[in-house]
């Protein structure tokens, strides 16, 4: 068996089940990124915290260790003129220490305040013996030469040591660094300078909280960044959803702007094999819808075309030709309708838009139609009349598309409604939307039509006919309100007819 695609087996099985863990946590992409984004953040952010918040402690006792040094031998150099082949003399140094320690320190360094001089000294012989010591005066006289900082600086070194002891009643670390007393070129002893840390530990704890701010302003600003950037990337990606799932309810969706990323290359696919599977469906169902609806007209004009080659009274002849003419008459009406409604609905979004006046264009549509209720005596009741005095409402959309629609509306009222009977037309602004509403006095719409008036091809008879339109009527007004961002209903009224509303959103 081969090792190797065992393992790549194995290390696919594991990827999987990883995969499948991640997928049933149910996590978006933004989700997803901002968790990684933010565990790697976390993950740095308390490395580099947890290191500065450490460090600051040996920071600030090196730079105080730096200048203990300095101050050490500085005070090495006056031991130095006190020493004499009689021996030592330590009342100067004595006197200073005395005083230092009663004198009032008035010191504001940045936001603390010092009020007392904390430095301490001893100093030993060439053999390490305490000769002189203010920071324990019981210790005079002990050997201390196994100290590093007396150890150490007697062999010629640098030397230092903390150590924890109890100063005024307080046990505290103390830090305490030498430095050579040398007379004649001789290492005669060592200065010790001592300073308890607990003097820095107000500093230390003040740089602690300025880091800890800083690295919590520092990290919500890059989380800030983070959330942006997140967003940056799964915005065109949650635009493409939304355009995927408008085609898919089979609104009338245009492709968003989606920068210039791979994304768009993909959403530049989904445009296409949308135009491809749309185009193909479309003929397919045209054509058989077209098919069905032309065989009755057809065949009525190809019988009396034959019943016409026989000899017939001339009133007969002359009503077969006006069947002829009928039928005729409604196949280009059908045929002009369908590449009306097939345009419409190959349509993205609009292409001529302009700033139209609803209520002018009611009032030209009534105008137009007048003549047609008329012949029914049906009268026209525009709610308010005209345009008159009432303000108008503008919306922004193709004005012959719209007009078309109202005129379809209006039509469909006066076919449906008795005579002598009154067709309302109404318009009124509420909930961000511009209503248009056409109610007739009809015997409304049937239970089992309700669901199929939209539907291509479906038609219900006129009452007074008891003739068919071409059923693309319906089907036309939905598509333009569609591409309008818009939507129409028919509803039933309770006193009889019916009222078809047609919306349109209002400008912002």
């Amino acid at each position: 068996m081969d090792s190797s695609r065992s393992t790549d087996r194995r290390g696919a099985t594991w990827w999987g089940r990883y995969i499948r863990w991640t997928d049933s946590l149910y996590l978006s992409i933004r989700a997803r990124i901002l968790i990684c984004y933010f565990l790697v953040l976390l993950g740095v952010a308390g490395y580099v915290l947890n290191r500065l918040w450490n460090d600051i402690r040996p920071f600030y006792r090196e730079a105080q260790e730096e200048v203990m040094v300095d101050a050490a031998h500085l005070l090495a150099s006056l031991a130095e003129s006190t020493w004499s082949d009689a021996g030592p003399d330590f009342a100067l140094l004595e006197g200073a220490f005395a005083r230092v320690r009663t004198r009032a320190v008035m010191a504001r360094i940045y936001e603390l305040e010092k009020t007392q001089a904390d430095l301490y000294a001893y100093i030993t012989d060439a053999h390490g013996r305490v000769l002189f010591n203010t920071l324990n005066p019981e210790d005079t006289g002990s050997d201390f030469s196994r100290w590093n900082d007396v150890l150490l600086t007697l062999h010629g070194d640098y030397g230092a040591r903390t150590t924890s002891m109890q100063i005024n009643g307080v046990r505290s670390s103390v830090l305490i660094v030498g430095a050579p007393i040398i007379v004649r070129g001789q290492t005669v002893g060592v200065f010790s300078l001592a300073k308890p840390t607990s003097s820095m530990q107000g500093y230390i704890e003040r740089a602690r909280r300025r880091v800890l701010w800083l690295g919590l302003a520092a990290l919500a600003g890059v989380a800030v960044v983070g959330v942006l950037l997140s967003a940056w990337i799964t915005y065109p990606i949650e635009n493409l959803i939304r355009y995927a799932k408008a085609v898919r309810d089979g609104r009338t969706a245009r492709l968003p702007y989606l920068g210039h990323s791979e994304i768009r290359t993909l959403g530049n696919a989904f445009e296409e094999m949308r135009d491809a599977i749309e185009g193909k469906d479309y003929v397919n169902r045209y054509v058989q819808t077209l098919t069905h609806e032309l065989k009755s007209p057809l065949a009525a004009i190809q019988g009396a075309a034959e019943l016409l080659e026989e000899e017939m009274p001339p009133e007969d002849r002359k009503r077969f030709l006006t069947n002829i003419h009928t039928e005729t008459t409604r196949i280009a009406e059908a045929i002009e309708s369908l590449l009306l409604l097939a345009s419409v609905e190959s349509k993205k979004g609009l292409e001529r838009v302009c700033q139209i006046d609803l209520r002018a264009l009611v009032a030209r549509v009534c105008a137009r139609l007048r003549q047609r209720a008329d012949l029914k005596r049906i009268t026209l009741h525009p709610e308010p009349p005209g345009g008159g005095a009432a303000p108008p409402l503008p919306v922004e959309g193709d004005e012959f598309l719209l007009e078309r629609a109202l005129t379809g509306l209006l039509e469909n009222a006066i076919d449906f409604s008795p005579a002598q009977s009154i067709v309302s037309f109404g318009l009124r602004r509420e909930n961000g939307w511009l209503r248009i509403q056409v109610t007739d006095s009809g015997c409304g719409i049937p239970d089992y039509a309700m669901e199929r008036v939209f539907e291509r091809f479906y038609s219900l008879p006129r009452p007074d006919t008891g003739k068919k339109s071409s059923g693309l009527g319906l089907a036309l007004i939905r598509e333009i309100a569609l591409l309008h961002g818009g939507r129409v209903f028919l509803s039933n009224r309770p006193e009889g007819g019916t009222v078809a509303t047609f919306e349109l959103p209002v400008n912002s």
